[in-house]
């Protein structure tokens, strides 16, 4: 694995990192479960609904990029609480064609790495619990289970 090189994002970097997150996302998103159960909600479909969370991350949220050749191959969002000098992964994504090559373990620590950097000294995160490969690495990189929850949901 080529190791990564960080760097906060722009936004010329946002139409990138949209498409990869989406993908990155697709297999394990629980928005796509739910169309599938009950179909997309007022017309909009999951895609619809990532792309307007999009919109808010872009806005409102830490965005790091790892790029190794020249090229942006990871992403990991998140906001900081001062207070609590708490950081919150929000989103943790790698490039298709660059999957199972260690990025995703090295986005996350680059990511954890800026957290410290802004003088953060916990982190927090959350995946859903039949995301296999992501709880493994979050197991792996010494990360621990202090609760779960489910995602519930009915029509009005």
């Amino acid at each position: 694995m080529e190791s990564l090189h960080f760097r906060l994002a722009t936004e010329a970097d946002h139409a990138k990192l949209r498409a990869m997150i989406i993908d990155s996302f697709e297999p394990i998103t629980w928005f796509k479960k739910l169309d599938e159960r009950f179909g997309p909600l007022n017309g909009c479909d999951w895609r619809m609904r990532w792309n307007a969370r999009l919109d808010k991350v872009f806005a409102s949220q830490l965005i790091l990029v790892g790029e190794a050749g020249g090229e942006v191959v990871a992403v990991a969002t998140g906001t900081v609480d001062g207070a609590a000098k708490l950081g919150y992964v929000d989103l943790l994504g790698v490039d298709q064609g660059h999957q199972h090559k260690g990025y995703g373990r090295a986005m996350l620590r680059g990511m954890l790495d800026y957290f410290r950097e802004l003088g953060m000294e916990q982190a927090h995160l959350e995946c859903l619990t039949d995301n296999t490969r992501g709880n493994a690495l979050y197991g792996s990189e010494g990360w621990e289970i202090v609760s779960t929850s489910h995602h519930w949901f009915t029509k009005l």
